[in-house]
């Protein structure tokens, strides 16, 4: 008899095996990151916006600190001779109307935008990257209500676009 016919198995094993060997490709949290690159320094995201939320770039500055010391093999150091420095600030926080109803504001937006530097001094190159998200929030709500539910989504929803856009190219 033949063999494959007594180990129908083995053959969707085999299949699965190679299904999720190829998969592995796109893992989120893959980052690539040159060999040579072994520490980062996150300076202060300052907030050059016209109107500043006080907690913005500290918290922001903060996460993402976080996030790379957590999430690569990079060393986090405050001296000067680093392998890539992050700098960066952020360029606009404004709202607006985004949607009336019965002439009245339905809903506003809160839109944060960041343009983040980074120096890799292995290479003696600089890369600039900016990066924008909107936030919706209801219409009856006041922009310091907005501004407390929404802290927390704006610091991880800017955090991972940050990061993604500095190590998994996204």
């Amino acid at each position: 008899m033949n063999r494959s016919i007594q180990h129908p198995y083995f053959l969707f094993f085999f299949l699965l095996v190679i299904f999720a060997a190829g998969c592995g490709v796109y893992k989120f949290k893959d980052v690539s990151i040159p060999p040579e690159v072994k520490t980062v320094k996150v300076n202060y995201i300052e907030n050059k916006a016209r109107y500043v939320n006080p907690q913005l770039s500290p918290r922001l500055t903060d996460k993402l600190r976080q996030k790379i010391v957590g999430q690569t093999r990079l060393t986090q150091t405050n001296n000067d001779k680093v392998d890539w420095e992050i700098s960066g600030f952020i360029s606009d926080y404004s709202f607006s109307t985004s949607a009336i109803s019965n002439q009245q504001v339905a809903n506003n937006r809160l839109s944060v935008a960041v343009h983040i530097t980074v120096t890799d001094n292995t290479l003696d190159k600089v890369n600039d990257y900016d990066i924008s998200r909107s936030f919706e929030f209801k219409g009856n709500q006041s922009f310091q209500q907005a501004e407390n539910s929404l802290g927390d989504e704006m610091i991880r929803t800017l955090t991972d676009e940050i990061f993604n856009k500095l190590f998994s190219n996204w």
